[in-house]
């Protein structure tokens, strides 16, 4: 993995680096990444959870320096040894931390194995009935990554596909007539950041919510990328989405394969992926079921109640 760190204050770098570089030097030597220095930035390279604990050092010790005028001779051993601890912690804990001191915990085994997949592989594709919290566990660890400087830039994306319904034609610009299939995923970013954090975030394209249309022709390299209902997508367009990837990126896709709202004899573009993709190393499929559903309880009755989850009779999907 590689990663672009961002220094707070490069006036302050002599101060952060130490003489001759020292300070970086043995946080390279104890996490066993790659350092360069160059101009207001920092390039990490390296494993990808050694990576994310050399930029948290980094922001320790920034954080330090905004306390003191100089870093003692034990303060990047000490910062070292707390990234260390804080990894374990929330390791074991499965806490996500996202912004304004709020964590989200996955509350099922199911969701345990969805959330170590994505922290081990770079990609993650992850099926289940509605309810089991696929979508807000990809968000809530692509905001955590944004928040540790393991990702540049997050990316969310939608097939705008109606659920058995013709809306027919929505008013308002571009912008206006997308907004409301992209709301699922507005609705979980803000539950992980300020609304005005996010805003500026979308603003300095930093976030970017999206049609899936709208991924056409891209690489995105030092990204999360997300994309969400992939059941609702053809064979071409999951192409299209999973070529996207560029270096140091890591990609989540989610659907629920029993609520497909593609038109009769078009396969789901998740569903053809899981046949096609099986066996391909650094990727991995995930399978929840109704036991790892965390909203109301009736939502796991209701699932149950209709088997596979597709209603009779023709029309949506429940």
């Amino acid at each position: 993995m590689e990663l672009t760190f961002t220094l707070e204050r490069p006036e302050l770098s002599s101060r952060l680096f130490g003489p001759g570089d020292v300070n970086l030097k043995a946080i390279r030597e104890a996490l066993r990444v790659q350092m360069f220095a160059r101009g207001p930035a920092v390039k990490i390279t390296g494993p990808s959870a050694n990576v994310s604990r050399a930029a948290a050092v980094l922001s320790a010790l920034q954080r330090r320096l905004r306390r003191d005028d100089h870093l003692g001779p034990g303060a990047v051993s000490d910062a070292i040894a707390s990234a260390a601890a804080e990894t374990e912690a929330r390791a074991a804990s499965g806490a996500i931390e996202v912004y304004s001191g709020r964590s989200v915990r996955p509350r099922s085994a199911g969701q345990r194995r969805y959330v170590d997949a994505i922290r081990r592989h770079d990609m993650v594709f992850c099926t289940g009935p509605a309810g089991t919290g696929k979508t807000y566990l990809a968000v809530a660890l692509a905001v955590h990554m944004l928040k540790t400087q393991a990702a540049r830039r997050m990316v969310l994306a939608r097939p705008a596909v109606e659920a058995g319904e013709k809306l027919g034609y929505l008013p308002g610009d571009m912008q206006a007539k997308v907004n409301p299939y992209l709301r699922p995923l507005f609705d979980a970013l803000h539950d992980m950041m300020d609304f005005d954090q996010s805003k500026r975030f979308m603003a300095n394209d930093i976030i970017e919510v999206i049609p899936l249309a709208f991924m056409r022709g891209r690489t995105l390299n030092d990204s999360i990328i997300i994309l969400d209902e992939a059941q609702n997508t053809t064979s071409a367009q999951m192409l299209m989405f999973l070529t996207r990837m560029g270096h140091g990126s890591k990609m989540i896709v989610t659907g629920d394969d029993s609520q497909v709202d593609l038109p009769d004899g078009v396969t789901s573009g998740i569903i053809d992926a899981a046949q096609r993709l099986k066996g391909i190393k650094g990727l991995i499929f995930i399978r929840l079921d109704r036991h790892d559903i965390v909203r109301h309880r009736l939502v796991q009755n209701i699932v149950e109640a209709y088997g596979d989850g597709r209603a009779d009779g023709g029309g949506p999907s429940p």
